[in-house]
């Protein structure tokens, strides 16, 4: 049912994913999914779980070890945005706290927040190296406050690229592609949080 609801959103998007359509195309009675997930949540959540381990992966594939901190901040956040633009269903999806609150207690599983803390974390962590490293950013505020605005920012930045936004907002007729375009507006984003990266 889970290979199902992840086809699913990544074909159809979000608003497909009823108890009902997913139980159809898995071959299974309408009631079965309530005996392996006891709410609606707890399925989606399990789906959503999917999407936070792929996300994980191009994390790994797009951070160099060797890169500096920054470049490696540069290289999770164009991955996070391609993510968006490949995935969009299941980006959604995994955001949407809204549907997936209190699974975790009724499912009697891990919570969602297991598979995302960690690629939080991971930022944070970035954040904390690169203020260490080029002694920038304001120290007065907490790594994980400034990783949290850096992220919000570039979820912002990957909503509105979605939405045509960007190339409305840089006077171009269609969205810009990634590639030149969306590595200046990273490098944008990390250097209001961070500080400009010293020559």
């Amino acid at each position: 049912m889970v290979d199902v609801g992840v086809e699913l959103v990544l074909t159809e998007g979000v608003a497909s994913l009823g108890l009902r359509e997913i139980a159809r195309r898995a071959g299974v009675s309408h009631g079965a999914p309530r005996r392996h997930f006891p709410t609606h949540q707890a399925l989606l959540s399990a789906i959503a779980r999917r999407g936070f381990a792929d996300l994980a992966g191009r994390f790994a594939e797009a951070a160099d070890e060797a890169a500096s901190p920054r470049a490696q901040l540069r290289a999770l956040a164009c991955a996070y945005v391609r993510y968006a633009q490949e995935r969009p269903g299941m980006f959604e999806l995994m955001f949407r706290h809204d549907l997936l609150r209190g699974q975790a207690r009724a499912a009697g599983r891990p919570q969602l927040r297991e598979a995302s803390l960690p690629l939080f974390g991971r930022i944070v962590e970035l954040v904390t190296r690169c203020r260490e490293q080029e002694d920038g950013g304001r120290p007065d505020v907490p790594a994980a406050v400034t990783a949290v605005a850096l992220w919000a920012n570039v979820h912002g930045l990957t909503q509105l690229w979605g939405w045509g936004s960007i190339g409305l907002a840089l006077g171009e007729d269609d969205s810009p592609q990634p590639g030149d375009r969306l590595d200046q507006l990273i490098g944008a984003v990390i250097d209001a949080h961070l500080g400009e990266a010293a020559a």
